[in-house]
This record gives structure tokens, sequence and C-alpha cells, in this order.
């Protein structure tokens, strides 16, 4: 069998797309959150700059701009590992029945 036959049943096998618009779908929703986090605490910095300033507990130097900058980079983490944990297992699982399908 051909790979131009192949792919053309691959694009017009309805599960795949339904699975296009499924990881698409969650594509989106991950980059929406990831979005209002790093523009939220950009915004902070923006137009915030007392509430960042503000101490942590009596006597300590780091304030709370500096855990909320790393929170963003922990969630910036989580969120790449969400992902990927996904794809490599359920998305991989229905491109591969795809792919198999097609190459009957």
């Amino acid at each position: 069998m051909k790979d131009e036959d192949i792919v053309e049943r691959i694009s017009k096998n309805p599960k795949f797309m339904q699975f296009v618009r499924m990881r698409n779908n969650y594509a989106i929703v991950l980059s929406i959150l990831m979005i209002i986090v790093y523009f939220g605490y950009i915004g902070l910095i923006a137009f915030d700059k007392s509430f960042l300033a503000i101490k942590i507990g009596a006597g300590y130097v780091t304030s709370i701009g500096i855990p909320m900058g790393i929170g963003v980079l922990v969630f910036t983490i989580v969120i790449t590992a969400i992902y990927v944990r996904r794809a490599n297992n359920e998305f991989d699982a229905i491109k591969d029945e795809i792919v198999r399908e097609a190459s009957k």
C-alpha cells in the first residue's frame, strides 16, 4: 500500500478528525491557562508593584514577588508535564490505532 493512500485514508477517518479536535482543544485550554498565569504575573509587575514588594514575614528580605515568580516557573513545568504525559499515553495510543486501521 502506498504512503499516499494511507495518508488519504487517515485524513478521511472520522476518528482522526475527532482526535485532532480533542488534541487541539486540550492544547488550547492549557495554553489559555498558561497565558493567564504568565500575563497575570506580568500584569502585577506592571500595575501593582507595591503588592509584589510586600515582605514575607518579619525581618525577612524576600518579597512576595519572588515565590510568585518561582510559582510561574513551576506552573510552566507542571503544565508541560501534564501535556507530555497525556500525549505519550492517550494521544499516542489513539494515533497508533488510527494508523493501524488505515494500514489494513
